[in-house]
């Protein structure tokens, strides 16, 4: 889409912890894309799902840590708060499922993240 096509600035950012490689993001990336929920609304082009630079790592933790990359599911055309709270609930879920998911199939502990509602202003 080009600039100013009704992407919002509003969304939902999910970073992983500093013991996160490509293939961990990666594969959550295509987690949350299977997650019914959210495949629906990228279906209807409510929704993206895409990669991009954690330009808060050096800001936040003073130094960049891990893969300096988050997932970013922004909301295309707006959102009401109610849509916003069910999809973080529903990334969060995913999280963790995908963290139960990878603790299963691969060695060692999955890593850490957190899921952040994004507003305007902190885009």
């Amino acid at each position: 889409m080009a600039e100013g096509d009704g992407v919002a600035d509003q969304g939902i950012r999910v970073r992983l912890s500093g013991t996160a490689d490509d293939s961990d993001i990666d594969a959550l990336k295509s987690w949350l894309e299977r997650e019914q929920p959210l495949e629906a609304l990228v279906r209807e082009g409510r929704l993206l799902i895409q990669m991009r630079s954690d330009t808060t790592a050096t800001v936040e933790r003073g130094s960049p840590m891990g893969l300096g990359m988050e997932i970013f599911l922004a909301f295309v055309g707006g959102a009401s708060g109610e849509l916003i709270r069910r999809v973080t609930v529903t990334v969060e879920r995913a999280f963790s499922a995908w963290q139960e998911n990878r603790r299963d199939v691969e060695r060692g502990d999955p890593p850490d993240g957190r899921v952040d509602a994004v507003t305007p202003d902190e885009g």
